[in-house]
């Protein structure tokens, strides 16, 4: 307990420290219009790249230039939208807990299972908190292609009355709502990676791992994907150069991720699987039996996932209309494909199908259908979760085995892999001439008649590769600093003992 608190202490003085420096920080000068978001864009030469006429796409949020004086009155937030981000924020948070903590819990055993719900709870909390103070600013407000500013460090400046742009312009919902929908997508990327490491970490650990890896990850990852000055910005083909020069790295390439393909799926994945070979295998790991304790538990969580995913995908639009409904259509369907193929290819290869593998088939297909949701049409999004499931089943098996490390509950296999196929696939999809929605021209306000598939694909590969690149770097030098000052791994003793009686003085059954 002493060595808890003293790690804790170290941890919590690290995030104070660095959240004074930044507040001391110069602050961008206050905008004096509300916030914005839109579509990921092309390079400035191109047209900006989103769905339909609705310009769906990943959210995303910047600050937009000052309104001239004779300008006409600021749009007023519709309570339908409202409404809806409102009910979509709870959707990802349902997600998270008790969503992704019981599927989570579920697959390991029953003397790890409350440790892993405390991991997911607690990380989540944490993450909500480091949002607030730094987190929102860094991540979607204007700096350089890769990281954002300190302007509304500690949320500075938002008041009920602030307005977050959509998709469509002259189109706004609160700032707060936006602001608190994009925690949600914070905290789940983190606790995603809490499965690789399972049954044999730290608590401090996994809460500083999670707090530096936040900071230096996720949100650089998300600036560069999905922050730009927003659609109301570009009236012409200037202000759309000036937009994509202030844009992040990957949207001003013109990367599509409608819902955080890159941003959540691959940059936790990569995570998770560094993680696992840094903190090693766990005891017994290809001698003994590691068999989940209880996947009825895991079928539940998976079905709290599935439900919530809908807010994930679907709320990405920021609009209660019928971008929101493609998203939604594809996010059903995607699923159930990869389910069905998933226990297909058990079947083949094993004999049987298993709840199991219906499980993970499921996530398997809504992590591949995320950055493609709003993009892709309905029978695109059946062709992502088929091949999902397919290549996924190969991933935590075939390609685990290739790797060597003790992921314990398949991050990279599902979420790495999957997000990689997903956001590869976006780009051949997302095509007009295969029933995708092409790409949104907001200087001509309609849909570009020209898209290259190969083009397209190209651009989602550069993002695959520096979300690879810059999560792998982030994570390794992360698990060495905790390492370092506190510790990955508990104790032989402990980790045979459980987790939960030794980390937490508690069980989640009783015995």
């Amino acid at each position: 307990m002493r060595t808890f608190l003293a790690s804790l202490a170290v941890g919590l003085g690290l995030l104070i420290g660095s959240a004074a420096a930044v507040a001391q920080a110069p602050a961008a000068p206050a905008a004096t219009t509300t916030t914005t978001q839109a579509a990921p864009a092309a390079p400035a030469t191109a047209a900006p790249a989103a769905p339909a006429a609705a310009a769906t796409a990943a959210p995303v949020a910047a600050t937009a230039a000052a309104a001239p004086a004779s300008a006409a009155p600021a749009p007023v937030p519709n309570k339908g939208d409202t409404a809806w981000m409102t009910v979509s924020t709870l959707l990802v948070l349902m997600m998270t807990v008790p969503g992704l903590a019981l599927f989570y819990g579920g697959l390991v055993r029953s003397k790890n299972m409350l440790s892993v719900l405390m991991q997911v709870f607690v990380v989540t909390c944490m993450i909500y908190i480091l949002w607030a103070i730094y987190g929102y600013s860094v991540a979607f407000t204007g700096g350089n292609p890769f990281f954002g500013g300190f302007s509304k460090i500690f949320l500075s400046g938002i008041t009920a009355d602030s307005t977050a742009a959509t998709f469509s312009k002259g189109v706004v919902i609160p700032e707060l709502t936006y602001m608190a929908f994009q925690a949600t997508f914070a905290a789940i990327t983190c606790t995603l990676i809490v499965g690789a490491f399972a049954e044999r970490i730290k608590f401090s650990a996994v809460l500083l791992f999670c707090a530096i890896w936040f900071t230096f990850s996720y949100l650089p990852i998300a600036h560069m994907v999905w922050y730009w000055d927003g659609p109301d910005a570009i009236t012409d083909a200037k202000s759309l150069e000036t937009v994509t020069a202030a844009g992040g790295w990957l949207w001003a390439k013109g990367a599509l991720d409608f819902a955080g393909g890159t941003v959540v799926h691959i940059n936790a994945g990569v995570a998770g699987l560094v993680g696992a070979y840094l903190v090693g295998k766990r005891i017994g790991f290809g001698k003994e039996s590691l068999a989940p304790h209880s996947l009825t538990l895991t079928m539940v969580g998976a079905a709290l996932l599935w439900v919530g995913w809908f807010g994930f995908n679907a709320g990405s639009n920021l609009e209660a209309n019928g971008g929101a409904a493609l998203a939604f259509a594809n996010t059903m369907m995607a699923t159930a494909a990869a389910t069905l193929a998933w226990i297909s290819g058990e079947a083949l290869s094993k004999g049987k199908a298993s709840m199991l593998g219906a499980a993970s088939g499921a996530v398997a297909g809504l992590v591949a259908i995320t950055p493609a949701c709003g993009f892709v049409g309905v029978m695109g999004s059946i062709v992502i979760g088929l091949l999902a499931g397919l290549v996924c089943l190969w991933g935590v098996n075939g390609l685990k085995r290739l790797l060597g490390a003790d992921d314990a509950l398949d991050v990279f296999g599902v979420h790495g892999v999957g997000g990689i196929l997903g956001a590869l696939l976006t780009g051949v999809f997302a095509s007009p001439s295969l029933g995708g929605v092409g790409i949104y021209d907001y200087v001509a306000n309609k849909t570009s008649p020209d898209y290259s598939i190969a083009s397209q694909v190209w651009i989602q590969f550069q993002g695959v590769l520096t979300t690879v690149v810059w999560s792998g770097v982030v994570a390794f030098i992360a698990y060495k600093i905790v390492d370092l000052l506190i510790g990955l791994r508990v104790t032989e003793e402990e980790e045979r003992e459980g987790l939960d009686i030794s980390s937490h003085g508690e069980t989640a059954y009783n015995r």
